[in-house]
């Protein structure tokens, strides 16, 4: 679960001690609870130097490691949970492919190789926003392929969408939700960017922005019951706060492997190259920027190159989830995130809200003087 430079690596995470979830500040192995300075995690952000918060120390990553450490929580708290679509080029084919299948998995196969022979190479080699974009898309109009899909992939304004309420992220270890009723699912593997109240990356985190294809593929309005379902975000395990050993240039070069393994053996692995994304992280920043302010901040899913077509059942069907599967997505600067797979109702409810935290807070006395 941890980076493979652990012990140059400042991280920041959240634990769940006898007195409630609590914001920590992990060196050198050694968890330090941080909420007489910082309250939560959005308040350790917003300090001139997060990685200097220091206080009570309540155990070690050794212990934690080994399961006798606290709960591991979701590394954010009040933040906003933004994420980013169609930033990869193969991201883009596959969505055109949901639409043009209706969600529909059988017809997926026959779509995909004469779509990627005529857009492929048009989308991979253009720049968003470009006047050779714009000329590309004026070509495949006149063709008849356009999609609103490709506007987003080559067009000047990104897709960027909340992904989650506030609080309602789970961490390492827990059930990650996918909707009873969905038939055609995958998880999204994102290098996860977590930015203060003043717009500035602070640092990063894995996530799993579990997409549900058969959904989205029958309407784009569909997105929101598509992508915000109980325990359908999956963050951490931990965030690491950039410094001079962790810079948004690893972000920018980071390589994501993600292994599935089904109950019934099967196994599925993938690989997501950051350097082949389409807009840069910071660009993504600036975007969802743009018109809005975060004053607890935000988490931003930067977008996935995984597209997983690999046949599970059916040939020619792909892949989808079952019950069961175990996620693990790994990076060797962020470490690895793993989840297992459920169904949003079968996953442990989210009752604990953001009155419920204040209220948490308040009986501890972690509010008076902080500004919160």
């Amino acid at each position: 679960m941890l980076p493979t430079d652990s012990a140059e690596a400042i991280l920041v995470g959240r634990v769940l001690l006898p007195a409630g979830p609590t914001p920590v500040v992990i060196r050198g192995g050694t968890i330090h609870d941080v909420s007489a300075v910082a309250p939560t995690v959005a308040d350790l952000l917003d300090l001139a130097d997060p990685a200097s918060a220091t206080g009570p120390v309540v155990g070690s990553l050794d212990d934690l490691i080994a399961g006798n450490g606290p709960e591991l929580l979701s590394p954010v708290d009040l933040q906003c949970v933004k994420a980013c679509g169609v930033t990869f080029a193969v991201s883009a084919i596959e969505r055109v492919i949901e639409e043009r299948a209706r969600g529909d998995a059988d017809k997926a196969s026959a779509i995909r190789g004469d779509l990627e022979a005529k857009v492929g190479s048009g989308i991979r080699s253009t720049v968003p926003g470009t006047p050779e974009a714009a000329a590309l898309k004026a070509a495949l109009i006149e063709a008849g392929m356009w999609s609103q899909y490709l506007e987003v992939a080559i067009g000047p304004d990104a897709e960027v969408f909340t992904k989650a309420p506030v609080l309602s992220s789970v961490g390492w270890g827990a059930d990650i939700g996918v909707r009873s009723d969905s038939d055609w699912n995958n998880p999204e593997p994102e290098v996860v960017l977590i930015v203060d109240k003043s717009g500035k990356a602070r640092g990063a985190t894995l996530g799993n922005d579990v997409n549900l294809r058969d959904f989205e593929g029958r309407s784009a309005l569909l997105l929101g019951k598509a992508k915000d379902n109980n325990a359908s975000t999956s963050l951490g395990p931990f965030i690491r706060l950039f410094d001079g050993k962790f810079t948004m240039d690893d972000v920018r070069q980071a390589e994501i492997d993600l292994v599935i393994d089904g109950p019934e053996g099967y196994q599925l692995t993938g690989h997501s190259s950051m350097n082949q994304i389409s807009r840069d992280p910071e660009d993504l920043v600036r975007q969802a920027l743009s018109e809005h302010q975060y004053p607890d901040g935000f988490a931003l899913f930067l977008g996935t190159l995984f597209a997983p077509i690999q046949d599970r059942d059916i040939p020619g069907r792909g892949f989808t989830h079952r019950d069961g599967d175990v996620v693990k997505i790994a990076t060797p600067k962020l470490g690895a995130l793993v989840n297992r797979v459920t169904t949003s109702k079968a996953a442990a409810p989210w009752t604990f809200g953001i009155r419920e935290l204040m209220r948490n807070l308040a009986s501890r006395g972690l509010l008076e003087g902080t500004g919160a």
